[in-house]
């Protein structure tokens, strides 16, 4: 891969609507990020893999707009998994869940945790906002940008 061929590719990810792209290339490792929270890299990679497509999950919470029936625009968004795991909705099998569809919850609050390397690992609301569905069964593997809930932004 040549610098042009890089530069052509940061171009038209700029100009698409596209949050996060990664490509793995031989030696070389690509990855374009929107959000802000990670920074353009290429840098020596581990054997040829293929092309991820890119997708929506790409950041912390993504957000999508919605259009309701009555044809208002509402804006939706999720609470994305940050890491590869087992998503848990309750402390303990025994215990009530975190949230439920429904709550007004707060920033900062936990909803829910996920194991990784058996270490539990809380995953908070970044933001005020409502539960309006639970997108994963609890006790589920989960990847890296998982929608894990589905929330509207007070």
């Amino acid at each position: 891969m040549h610098v042009s061929d890089i530069q052509e590719l940061m171009a038209s990810f700029d100009k698409s609507q596209i949050n996060y792209f990664k490509l793995k290339m031989e030696s070389v490792e690509l990855v374009l990020d929107k959000s802000g929270k990670r920074n353009v890299v290429v840098a020596e990679a581990a054997p040829l893999v293929p092309l991820q497509t890119p997708t929506a999950n790409a950041c912390a919470i993504n957000a999508t707009a919605a259009t309701t029936s009555a044809g208002q625009q509402t804006k939706e968004d999720y609470i994305l998994s940050p890491m590869v795991g087992t998503f848990y909705h309750r402390p303990s099998p025994t215990a009530s869940p975190y949230v439920q569809v429904g709550d007004t919850i707060k920033k900062g609050q936990v909803i829910g945790i996920v194991e990784a390397m058996k270490i539990m690992n809380e995953i908070e609301a970044e933001c005020d906002c409502k539960i309006l569905a639970i997108e994963v069964d609890d006790a589920t593997a989960v990847e890296y940008g998982t929608q894990l809930v589905k929330i509207q932004k007070l």
